[in-house]
């Protein structure tokens, strides 16, 4: 993007010398007569005007061709722009995904360490009073349980984050 001002400085000065030229060359008198009968023979054009001219036309057919040319990678360059940004925006909705989850796990995971805290303090609770209920037993096995699982499920959450990260990568290095 940086390349373009030089060259659009460049045109620019190359069309200024081409009108200065076109204003400083004589101008070509009209025939007056019908089918050249009567017409003054036109003088020929001055050798050195006509080198400046053919120069002038080359100079900016160089400079058209280098215009299509930084049009070509601008129009490049957009394209890999745009390939990029979607690429960003599918993984931020993947990595999004990723972090639902995990939240919505980690939310078990303390629900389940909350219960398993408050059914262990009944238990000792029980405990001190000499006479552990079995239903205290039961829930405070139940929660553990339900701890254990939550756990499992938020390191498996975690696993799933760390294969896509390396799909890609896996991929690439198998290409």
């Amino acid at each position: 993007m940086s390349d373009l001002a030089p060259v659009e400085r460049r045109l620019s000065a190359a069309l200024e010398r081409i009108s200065q030229q076109l204003e400083r060359a004589p101008a070509k008198s009209a025939k007056p007569s019908v089918f050249g009968l009567g017409a003054r023979a036109e003088a020929a054009p001055d050798p050195e005007q006509a080198a400046t001219i053919a120069s002038l036309r080359e100079a900016l057919e160089k400079e058209r061709a280098a215009n299509a040319q930084l049009s070509e990678r601008v129009h490049q360059v957009k394209q890999r722009q745009e390939t990029t940004i979607a690429q960003l925006e599918r993984r931020l909705a993947r990595l999004t995904e990723q972090l639902d989850l995990q939240s919505l796990e980690m939310l078990r995971l303390k629900r389940a360490n909350s219960k398993l805290i408050d059914s262990n303090a009944s238990l000792r609770d029980a405990q001190i009073e000499a006479f552990p209920d079995a239903t205290l037993i039961n829930r405070s096995i139940s929660a553990e349980l339900e701890a254990l699982q939550a756990e499992r499920r938020a390191e498996m959450a975690e696993m799933e984050e760390i294969l896509a990260e390396l799909k890609p990568l896996i991929a690439a290095d198998a290409r």
